[in-house]
């Protein structure tokens, strides 16, 4: 290694080992005179103890900083230009100095942006490879979106991170390259000439205008890769202003500007017609509201608009608007669809309260839970007496009904008679009845025990399901139409009182004995629901005056207005019942006496307890989701009762089986709920041969 200087300067030798590739080290301190730097394959230790004596800085070398270096050079430096040529040597052999207060340290590049760099700020004098960290505010863009372009200018030992919250960028490498990352960042960092402007429509739809014009950009787009890289315009329609609101660059929302005034252009003053089809709501219900819409559009637009030409204060050329007479309304059920004639700007306002109408309907499922639970305990115990002799009859009649001794006594004498016929079956008694006494002399006597006890539980649960639209009265019936007599007629065939008697007619009346349930939900904005109910449970009592006077009915009903939320289990309304009725029946005096007393009673008790509520659970089925969710689940229910009930059954004829739904996934794959088997498939004969026919002879 040599070092030249300026002659007449004082100058100090000094020399190294260089491990057999350089026979010495020959450094100069010239204090403040410049130096001339040659060196070929110096070791970088060397110049790192060179650079001491000539800046006077103190270096600490980390041990991995090994290397061979070489530099050139055709003019002395001064001592600051030394120090930038040696951390410019630094940097190429991949090592970075650290300044610190009193000393330097010279470590890998790879690890140097961890130290304690310094931070400088705007227009700091730092030399250029000198390793620095700096924070640049980013204004205009975002700092995130500018990290992947500059990311590339980085080495791979430097560090370049965006902090989101405050929108900075965060650098870390030579003051050179932070530099120059500064300046690209300056010139991307700029504010967008992008503006919003706001173009009103006159006669065209703004949404109509913006599906052409859009369709048209992108068509652009495709075809020219030039304009697909630029800038994109973007178009929104504000349709209760008619307008367009228009965002790009200047020489874009020109143009698009000059586009909308071509086609915002005025049509026909007769009007146009057009078909409008509808996916949910009832044309013919719908037509009714639009005409009641388009009679006060149309004497607004009236009252709008300018006055014709020739009037004072009318513009030359003036224009006309559509009234009430230019506008028609029809509904066509066989497509549920509305056939519309009007000016273009009333269209364009039917159209809007059109979509507005027509949506779906959320659909309601309401269940009604009956619940009646009763016991009913039943007792009876009496003794009965019957005496005769000379001529002298005397019987104690206690029981009711088929009970009564005289019931009893009247059955017997029909069996001692020998009579072959069933008594009828409401003649005789419920419970045990037993007899004693003698009647083969002249004083004859006999006395009836009766006893009875019965207990009767009901437990009926019934749950009738309807599923309705909102605002719409769905109904559900599941009983018997039951006949009532309501009159008995008879004619007389002759003119006299005794004549016989003929044509005898009675009239009927047939009324539904079951479970009702009408119902008509309102949903409320949220999750609550309005019900108007009306809930019956009617049921036919069996009695033994059917016959002659009719059936009975037991009738629950419930007719009420509720307000539930969704999935709320809320109570209608019950009874909760007991009676207890006890009644005796004694002979005066004889029926005090104790215990002999019970010899000429009669008593019976009657416990009745009944349980009766009904509740109501709607749930609200806002899309098919929740439908097939709540749907699946009753089909599985009656799928899975099927299956029980066929494992139980037990038929006579072979190859019966009861019915069964399919599972679900053959209804989605089949396409049909029924258990209908596909028809085989029957092969085509082949054709037959053709029969060729053989002649001989001249024709």
């Amino acid at each position: 290694m040599t070092i030249n200087h300026r002659p007449n300067q004082r100058f100090t030798f000094r020399k190294h080992a260089l491990g057999g590739l350089l026979g010495g080290l020959l450094v100069v301190a010239a204090y403040a005179a410049p130096v001339t730097l040659n060196l070929k394959d110096a070791d970088i230790n060397a110049l790192v103890e060179s650079m001491s004596v000539l800046t006077g800085k103190n270096f600490i070398v980390d041990p991995r900083v090994k290397g061979k270096v070489t530099i050139i050079s055709a003019k002395a430096m001064d001592e600051k230009e030394l120090y930038e040529v040696f951390l410019a040597v630094l940097g190429v052999h991949g090592f970075a100095a650290i300044p610190g207060d009193n000393v330097t340290k010279i470590v890998p590049a790879a690890g140097a942006k961890q130290e304690s760099v310094p931070t400088v700020e705007l227009r700091s004098r730092v030399e250029a490879d000198q390793i620095v960290t700096r924070i640049i505010q980013v204004q205009n863009v975002s700092a995130a979106q500018i990290v992947p372009i500059l990311r590339p200018l980085i080495p791979p030992q430097g560090h370049l991170a965006a902090y989101t919250p405050t929108n900075v960028l965060i650098i870390s490498d030579t003051a050179g390259n932070v530099e120059r990352i500064a300046a690209i960042i300056a010139r991307i960092d700029l504010a967008s000439n992008e503006e919003v402007e706001i173009v009103a429509l006159r006669h065209a739809s703004a949404t109509e205008i913006v599906r052409v014009l859009t369709a048209l950009e992108q068509g652009k787009g495709r075809g020219d890769p030039a304009a697909a890289t630029g800038t994109t315009p973007r178009m929104v329609a504000d349709e209760r202003s008619n307008s367009i609101l228009l965002s790009g660059d200047k020489a874009t929302r020109l143009r698009l500007r000059a586009l909308i005034t071509h086609l915002d252009t005025p049509v026909d003053s007769g009007g146009n017609t057009q078909v409008i089809y509808l996916r949910y709501a009832k044309a013919k219900d719908l037509m009714t509201v639009l005409q009641g819409v388009s009679k006060s559009l149309s004497s607004e637009t009236a009252r709008n608009a300018p006055m014709p030409a020739g009037q004072p204060g009318a513009p030359p050329g003036g224009s006309s608007s559509g009234g009430s007479s230019l506008v028609d309304i029809q509904a066509d059920e066989s497509t549920n669809a509305l056939v519309i004639t009007a000016p273009s700007d009333l269209i364009r306002s039917l159209r809007s309260v059109i979509a507005q109408l027509d949506v779906r309907r959320a659909q309601v499922l309401v269940e009604a839970v009956i619940a009646e639970i009763s016991a009913e305990k039943t007792a009876e115990l009496g003794v009965q007496w019957v005496a005769y002799g000379n001529s002298v009859i005397g019987f104690t009649n206690l029981g009711s009904g088929n009970a009564s001794l005289a019931n009893i006594v009247s059955l017997a004498a029909q069996v001692d008679a020998g009579s072959t016929t069933l008594p009828a079956a409401d003649r005789v008694p419920q419970g045990l009845h037993m007899a004693v006494g003698d009647f083969s002399g002249d004083n004859q006597f006999g006395a009836l025990i009766s006893a009875l006890a019965k207990d009767a539980d009901t437990n009926v649960l019934s749950t009738p399901t309807v599923v309705t639209l909102d605002n719409e009265e769905a109904e559900i019936i599941v009983g018997q139409n039951v006949p009532f007599v309501t009159g008995n007629y008879t004619t007389s065939t002759g003119s006299s009182a005794a004549s016989s008697v003929g044509n005898p007619f009675q009239t009927i009346q047939r009324d539904d004995v079951g479970i009702k349930l009408k119902v008509k939900p309102q949903i409320n904005e949220g999750n609550a629901v309005k019900l108007e109910i009306a809930q019956e449970v009617s049921s036919v009592v069996p009695s033994a005056n059917a016959a002659t006077q009719g059936p009975t009915t037991n009738k629950r009903s419930i007719k009420t207005k509720v307000l539930v939320e969704d999935g709320q289990v809320l109570v209608l309304g019950g009874l909760i019942d007991e009676n207890l009725n006890e009644n005796a029946q004694k002979v005066p005096f004889l029926g005090d006496i104790p215990l002999l007393g019970n010899l000429f009673r009669y008593r019976g008790t009657t416990k009745l307890k009944r349980n009766l509520m009904v509740f109501l659970h709607p749930v609200i089925l806002r899309d098919s989701a929740q439908g097939a969710l709540h749907t699946n689940d009753k089909y599985s229910y009656i799928r899975d009762q099927q299956l029980a009930a066929r494992e139980r059954a037990d038929y006579l004829l072979p190859n019966v089986q009861p019915p069964l739904l399919k599972p679900q996934p053959e209804v989605k794959a089949q396409g049909t709920i029924l258990n209908v088997q596909p028809e085989a498939k029957v092969e085509s004969a082949p054709p037959p041969a053709p029969v060729v026919e053989a002649g001989f002879g001249n024709k």
